[in-house]
């Protein structure tokens, strides 16, 4: 009885659904706007987090920080740093770092190209971004290979179709395309095959202006509309330990100039470019990252700016980059609570060193997750897809690590405690050793009653080796394929390829920009 009521409610459940995982339903739920529910986890005293800042403003002050671009140096000297142009030393006094931190925005709005994209980029909120700046793609069908455009395009569309994912990213390197000519083809692959905020990369002033233009055609904005609000972002990473180089540089004076977002992100190995203790690490990142602000907000004060921390270990017998490992969890937890000590929206990183998508990738991810989600990470970049450290970006992967996301979400959304869900009703319904599945509080839900799986297999071990005995892996690639096959963009960003078109058109015949070093 009970098994023949619960076949006639998956029938049920199924119809109008083409029998793959991750199949429309009818349930809607809303991934767009995500409110972390956890309490934010510590891994130091309070006392500990005040005597790192401390001592991260004591190694600017005192020990500096190498700055090879002139501009950057003289923009800092005007505003009291001292600066010695022989070594290119540059040594930031605290009071400085203080009118900085006052100054940033505790709260930044960015736009999309609809304004159900539209974020808030502050603590408290989370955003998830896939890997980013791979330079091989790979998948089951096609094997491991280097970034194309094409494989650009289709991260674009697979990132576009799940809201879970809020941001676009640099997913992998378009390598047979020109370096000059780089920034116009992923610019217009993210504008017209998407409406979520897009990235630029910071690869020298000429890019930028040109990646700017584009994003204000495409968005219909005049200048100084598109200089009051944040439209794209970038990611800038300082070469550890101590060291802004010339595009990093000014990449953030050509940001804040333009109100557009930076994150400032050191990349601190402990062991290799940060010493070997997780609060090590995290004084010199916070050291790097205060530095990075407080440029930029000498240039704008108020520029739109996030802290950010991508800290792990590397494994000291080869020296290679670790990812999802307890250092890396407690490096992020720590991150957390210097950027609340800030009060700044802040960046963490996921990710994974496996090199193919099995039971340690997904494990790595996870806890790497976990540990952004309990710090209270407003963006969480490299989410879903990144393999090997960062060297490749998986399609399938990027299938599996959805799902993770999709559960997080959904413990974002409130789970109702009223009188009607406590169900005292149904209860008294259904007689002792009976079941629920056709009680009427069971009939009224079942449609929308739970998360419906995106890869993974629910059915028992006969029906799943009837069906082939497919890994989640496997399942992934026939999910990826069909949302490719299905995709239409946007409206609204499929009509902008007309006056991006054009205007790439001009800037190719112009030659176009290449990226600064």
């Amino acid at each position: 009885m009970i098994d023949e009521a619960a076949r006639d409610l998956r029938r049920e459940r199924r119809r109008g659904r083409n029998g793959e995982a991750g199949s429309e339903s009818g349930r809607r739920p809303n991934y767009r706007s995500l409110k972390n529910p956890f309490l934010p986890q510590p891994v130091f005293s309070d006392d500990q987090v005040a005597a790192i800042h401390d001592t991260a403003l004591r190694v600017l002050e005192e020990l500096g920080i190498k700055v090879l671009l002139p501009e950057a140096r003289g923009i800092l000297a005007k505003a009291g740093a001292l600066v010695d142009e022989d070594s290119q030393m540059v040594r930031i006094g605290r009071d400085m770092v203080d009118a900085a931190l006052a100054s940033a925005p505790r709260s930044i709005p960015a736009y999309g190209g609809d304004r159900s994209r539209d974020l808030a980029l502050e603590l408290g909120t989370m955003a998830f971004l896939a890997g980013s700046g791979a330079p091989n793609v790979t998948d089951l069908e096609r094997g491991r290979r280097p970034g194309t455009l094409a494989a650009f395009e289709e991260f674009m569309k697979l990132l576009q179709h799940f809201d879970v994912l809020h941001m676009l990213g640099p997913c992998i390197e378009p390598q047979d395309v020109d370096t000059r000519f780089r920034h116009y083809a992923t610019g217009r692959a993210q504008l017209t095959l998407s409406d979520k905020l897009p990235f630029v990369f910071a690869r020298g002033t000429p890019q930028v202006e040109d990646s700017f233009e584009m994003v204000r055609l495409a968005r219909g904005l005049s200048e100084d509309e598109f200089r009051s609000g944040a439209y794209c972002y970038t990611v800038i990473n300082t070469n550890s330990p101590r060291q802004l180089d010339i595009p990093m540089a000014q990449g953030i004076i050509d940001f804040a100039k333009a109100g557009q977002v930076s994150i400032i992100t050191p990349f601190c190995l402990a062991g290799a470019m940060a010493p070997i203790t997780v609060a090590g690490a995290l004084t010199l990142q916070h050291a790097e990252a205060l530095a990075g602000l407080t440029l930029a907000q000498i240039v704008r004060p108020g520029a739109p700016v996030v802290y950010g921390s991508f800290s792990s270990n590397v494994d000291m017998k080869s020296g290679a980059p670790a990812f999802g490992t307890p250092e890396h969890i407690k490096a992020t937890l720590g991150a957390g609570q210097l950027a609340r000590f800030t009060g700044l929206p802040w960046r963490s990183g996921g990710g994974s060193a496996a090199n193919i998508s099995d039971a340690q990738a997904a494990h790595e991810t996870q806890f790497a997750l976990w540990g952004s989600v309990l710090a209270g990470a407003t963006v969480c970049i490299h989410a879903a897809g990144w393999l090997e450290g960062g060297l490749s970006v998986s399609f399938e992967k990027l299938i599996t690590d959805i799902e993770a996301l999709q559960t997080i979400a959904e413990l974002c959304a409130k789970t109702p405690g009223d009188a009607d869900a406590i169900g005292f009703d149904a209860i008294a319904e259904v007689q002792p050793g009976g079941h629920f599945f056709s009680a009427a509080h069971t009939m009224t839900r079942y449609r929308t009653a739970f998360y419906e799986p995106l890869v993974a297999d629910w059915s028992n071990f006969g029906n799943w080796t009837q069906s082939g005995g497919k890994t989640a892996t496997e399942r992934a690639t026939g999910i990826w394929k069909r949302i490719l096959s299905d995709f239409q963009p946007p409206q609204s960003a499929a009509a902008t390829a007309g006056v991006l078109d054009e205007f790439i058109a001009r800037r190719t015949e112009e030659g176009g920009a290449a990226p600064v070093s």
